[in-house]
């Protein structure tokens, strides 16, 4: 098992940011594909179309957002997603925790590409 944590920085407020990362209607706005999402803890969620599917865990507007994201029987991932301001956007703070090895390289590039190359464009 591996663990994930890079920062991203993107031209949006934190809670322009935070609606895009809960709001399922912005979700399937930046992502392209149908999602599941309440700021309920304990809900389930399901991001691009079932690709990714787990439960919130906990939610503070404008700054954090903890999910559990399943891999099937045979781990649970921790998604940790922070928000901090700067001058002129928010640096976000990603760090996923145990990553089954063979899915790290896949992960990697969601996070890059599908998820924060997609959030850079809404927000360009």
């Amino acid at each position: 098992m591996k663990d994930f944590k890079k920062y991203f920085r993107l031209d949006a407020s934190p809670a322009d940011l935070y609606n895009a990362l809960t709001n399922p209607v912005m979700i399937e706005i930046w992502s392209g594909e149908p999602a599941v999402m309440s700021t309920e803890p304990g809900s389930d969620f399901s991001l691009w179309d079932g690709e990714i599917v787990g439960r919130n865990v906990e939610f503070i507007p404008n700054q954090k957002i903890v999910q559990q994201w399943f891999f099937g029987e045979e781990s649970d991932s921790v998604v940790t997603i922070k928000l901090h301001p700067d001058k002129s956007g928010t640096n976000v703070e990603v760090h996923q925790t145990n990553i089954p090895d063979d899915a790290y390289d896949n992960m990697v590039e969601g996070w890059e590409s599908d998820y924060f190359g997609s959030l850079s464009e809404l927000f360009d």
